[in-house]
């Protein structure tokens, strides 16, 4: 059986006047992390979402973001991990939620 391409979202969306949601796909981690610099810039807290193989870059970006762009400016709030399941496949996926605060 082929594996089956899944289509994951990428880019910002808005949730509260302070904070924006950021998912992280299969793009280059410094790209990734220079829109996450500048979506920082405008805001006070980033989440950053990821699932599946694209976790690794997520976690890659917080870690530049925390301990090379910004450091000493922001910090990791919270991270939260889940798992989904595709209902009646029995095929699961694994989440994570990263939170970026602006210190």
């Amino acid at each position: 059986m082929l594996m089956e391409e899944t289509s994951e979202p990428h880019g910002q969306e808005q949730t509260k006047k302070s904070e924006t949601v950021v998912h992280i796909g299969n793009d280059p981690v410094m790209q990734s992390a220079v829109d996450v610099l500048s979506t920082i810039g405008n805001t006070k807290k980033v989440i950053i979402r990821s699932k599946g193989n694209s976790i690794p870059n997520a976690v890659a970006v917080a870690n530049i973001i925390t301990e090379k762009m910004l450091k000493g400016n922001s910090k990791v709030e919270k991270i939260t991990l889940d798992t989904d399941a595709a209902a009646g496949i029995g095929r699961m996926t694994s989440t994570i939620e990263i939170i970026l605060i602006k210190c």
